[in-house]
């Protein structure tokens, strides 16, 4: 019996919404990773971008557990000697969620260039509406989500 490896021309995506309200960051990110991947799906393959198309509305709402929101701190760095950069989430969730959420995601998924194309199919929105109605998204309702 020949093992089945999926294949990029005959991989069929679909597209998702995904209500991001009171669900805890890392919960919403580890899950929206796995679908981004493909791994929710019996043709998976590590080696072919077999995932589907993610939309995250209501980033705006995300909640994080604990003291995150006053403690945890994102820090970038602009090239420049002494110019490391320094926000905490609390001001971070409250000007850029939606990058907050890409962020998450992105740490999720694999550093590679399969990894890159994967987070192109990511499309996160503050706020509950979104332009994408052409594509007919399925709503889809995550596990654990209202722990």
């Amino acid at each position: 019996m020949k093992s089945y490896m999926a294949n990029p021309l005959n991989v069929e995506r679909k597209w998702y919404v995904i209500d991001a309200s009171n669900i805890a960051l890392g919960r919403l990110a580890s899950q929206v990773a796995s679908i981004l991947r493909g791994k929710n799906k019996p043709t998976y393959t590590p080696h072919v971008d077999t995932g589907d198309y993610v939309i995250v509305i209501n980033s705006d709402k995300v909640k994080l557990t604990g003291k995150k929101l006053q403690q945890k701190m994102y820090r970038h760095h602009t090239g420049y000697i002494g110019n490391m950069k320094e926000e905490n989430y609390q001001k971070l969730m409250s000007e850029r969620s939606d990058f907050a959420v890409e962020l998450a995601v992105k740490g999720m998924l694999p550093k590679t260039n399969l990894g890159r194309e994967m987070l192109k199919k990511l499309k996160v929105y503050k706020g509950a509406e979104h332009n994408h109605e052409a594509q007919k998204p399925e709503v889809l309702v995550l596990k654990e989500a209202n722990k």
